[in-house]
């Protein structure tokens, strides 16, 4: 047992999921999605392994791309990017994502920053993980107010790209194609599958008894401390400060 932060706890599950990748994206504001990147890196240098390729964007350290969001897309395109992460005001059952706004568009209620490239990557790149670190029924619903990025398409429609995981503050789902539907991978400590129930908008498959989430042992949680967060700080000062703050 570790005394592992509930974000630490995130950022490990990312790395985990990240595993095998050659080349990660990570869009604006993403400091979680950037650390789990980043510690994924530190695990395999740490085995003498070739770890993966990190793009951040807004970054100046840890960024390949110099012509902004536009050189992103062409490289997606080409199949050059293995993972990205989307989040969303609302995601659905379904995978759906909502970048836009609450409540019947244009008159939404509540209004959101827009879908950007979101449908787009979300066609192109293999592996994308829906993150949101707020799991409750306002964010996870059974059906998005607007569909910034379908998780799925009808037949026919040429696809290499769509969502493999969601991961919330409270569990990990892993989506199912075929279904298409989410199932309960693991509930994090903290929660049982009746609160994930409670806090969850769509209907899900889980087992009897889900498995609790993996913690990071302690071999890991000194490189996430250490050099990931030195390495987070450049992009993301603000954020590591606050980790470093409550770090046991």
């Amino acid at each position: 047992m570790t005394d592992a932060l509930p974000r630490e706890i995130l950022i490990h599950t990312i790395a985990k999921l990240l595993d095998g990748v050659r080349h990660v994206a990570v869009g604006a504001s993403s400091p979680i999605p950037a650390a789990g990147a980043m510690l994924l890196r530190e695990l395999k240098t740490a085995k003498g392994e070739p770890g993966p390729r990190i793009s951040v964007l807004g970054s100046v350290e840890h960024n390949f791309f110099t012509n902004g969001s536009a050189e992103l897309f062409d490289c997606a395109a080409q199949g050059r990017i293995d993972a990205f992460f989307l989040g969303g005001g609302q995601i659905d059952g379904l995978g759906n994502v909502n970048l836009v706004g609450a409540g019947g568009y244009p008159q939404s209620n509540v209004r959101w920053p827009g879908s950007f490239g979101s449908a787009y990557l979300y066609f192109v790149v293999p592996r994308v993980i829906l993150f949101r670190e707020e799991h409750s029924p306002r964010v996870l619903v059974d059906k998005v107010d607007f569909v910034s990025a379908p998780g799925v398409s009808e037949e026919g429609v040429f696809r290499t790209g769509g969502p493999i995981a969601l991961l919330t503050g409270k569990g990990l789902f892993r989506f199912d194609k075929s279904r298409p539907r989410f199932v309960l991978e693991s509930i994090h400590p903290g929660y049982d599958l009746n609160e994930i129930k409670a806090s969850t908008g769509f209907k899900f498959e889980h087992d009897d008894q889900p498995s609790r989430t993996a913690l990071p042992d302690a071999s890991t949680l000194h490189l996430l401390r250490g050099k990931v967060l030195e390495e987070l700080a450049e992009t993301y000062g603000e954020f590591a400060a606050e980790m470093r703050a409550a770090t046991p």
